[in-house]
């Protein structure tokens, strides 16, 4: 479009109602930004313009704080990171009271009878998985365009906002721990294999998107607790002393293939 050009109404009109194509669109809108006689003929309200404005400003300049960024703030954590980690989707309120109520059923069904207390313990390293799945991408961030767009997208943004959503997994889960009716070192069982399977779903996320990540190691996860029952005719056959050796070492490996990718 040479500078002496400007918009025709047919055309202008279409852009309008938006039935331009993305390229129309897309040339239409460059030159609205450099022709201010093209600008001066599209139409709008100027009270509609006004109140927008307003309600942009007070979003940007003066936004008002969520509970869990004031908290995380004043625990010391940096205000651009603490209002990153406060937009994860899967830290969101829904997610959390997921979570919280998918424990407590499994604490009183444990209490209800001994029997459950697997369930417990096959649940809590499921549900840190969830929340990765969740934590990034363009299928559940609303702002994944924005976010991909700053210095901190790709792994770091997904590490970080994966260890936040890790965090509040295991303290919800270890807050349950106590009200199994279990000795508290079977009560802990779980949390060794959560580690590990939250650092297996991180590591393959480098290669596979998040939720298929999570599937394959909550599938992996719920196939050894299978195959621990087929072995020893017992549900907590995956929790004993040799199986937790193991869950250990796996979280050490992965948590260094984490933290290199964290420097890439």
């Amino acid at each position: 479009m040479t500078s002496d050009w400007h918009i025709p109404d047919d055309l202008r009109d279409r852009y309008l109602a938006g039935t331009l194509d993305a390229a129309r669109a897309m040339s239409v809108d460059a030159h609205l930004g450099r022709c201010a006689d093209c600008r001066g003929a599209v139409p709008y309200e100027p009270d509609w313009l006004e109140a927008s404005w307003r309600r942009l400003e007070s979003e940007v300049v003066g936004p008002s704080l969520r509970p869990a960024e004031r908290l995380l703030r004043l625990a010391g954590v940096p205000g651009h990171l603490a209002r990153l980690l406060a937009a994860t989707p899967a830290a969101s309120r829904a997610w959390v009271a997921a979570v919280t109520l998918a424990l407590a059923f499994a604490v009183l069904a444990a209490r209800e009878a001994a029997a459950y207390l697997p369930a417990f313990l096959v649940l809590a390293p499921v549900l840190p998985l969830t929340g990765i799945a969740l934590a990034y991408g363009p299928r559940v961030d609303p702002a994944h365009e924005l976010m991909a767009a700053t210095p901190l997208a790709g792994p770091r943004l997904l590490l970080t906002r994966a260890t936040a959503v890790l965090a509040v997994a295991v303290v919800l889960a270890g807050l349950a721990s106590p009200l199994l009716p279990a000795p508290p070192g079977l009560s802990a069982a779980w949390l060794l294999p959560a580690l590990a399977a939250a650092g297996g779903c991180l590591a393959l996320v480098g290669r596979l998107p998040g939720p298929i990540a999570a599937l394959a190691m909550g599938g992996s996860w719920l196939a050894i607790v299978g195959l621990g029952r087929l072995a020893a005719g017992s549900w907590l056959a995956a929790f004993g002393p040799l199986p937790q050796v193991l869950y250990g070492v796996a979280a050490l490996l992965m948590s260094y293939r984490v933290y290199r990718m964290s420097l890439t």
